[in-house]
């Protein structure tokens, strides 16, 4: 069995790790996606560059926040994620959107589209 160090492999910008940090970035972020993940799970892994280039491509005024679901469970007990990944996009201190598990970038994308231009344009 091969391990990956997570510190090299798994490291996550903007990563998240106290939850009255993420509920005042939910309270003053226009907008955002908060990104649940575990180190163990391959579709975290291959999903993090494709959201990170969604966002800068096509959305480059939201935030992408990062948070270890096996690292702090209580997080994600709060915010009611029982699998990896999970993404929450959140405007306006509202949570829009919710995907999980097997996530479609175009759908995604759909998903965010309308209210980002609302906010941002």
């Amino acid at each position: 069995m091969i391990t990956f160090a997570p510190s090299k492999i798994f490291f996550m910008d903007n990563e998240l790790n106290k939850l009255s940090k993420i509920q005042d970035i939910i309270a003053n972020d226009a907008g955002l996606i908060a990104y649940f993940y575990s180190d163990n799970c391959a579709p975290c892994l291959s999903l993090r560059p494709k959201i990170k280039e969604l966002l800068a491509k096509n959305y480059p005024k939201m935030n992408l926040y990062f948070i270890n679901s096996e690292k702090y469970p209580e997080i994600s007990a709060e915010f009611g994620i029982f699998s990896n990944p999970t993404l929450l996009v959140y405007f306006d201190r509202k949570e829009y959107l919710r995907k999980s598990k097997y996530i479609s970038i175009p759908e995604l994308s759909q998903g965010i589209e309308r209210l980002y231009n609302m906010m941002f344009e």
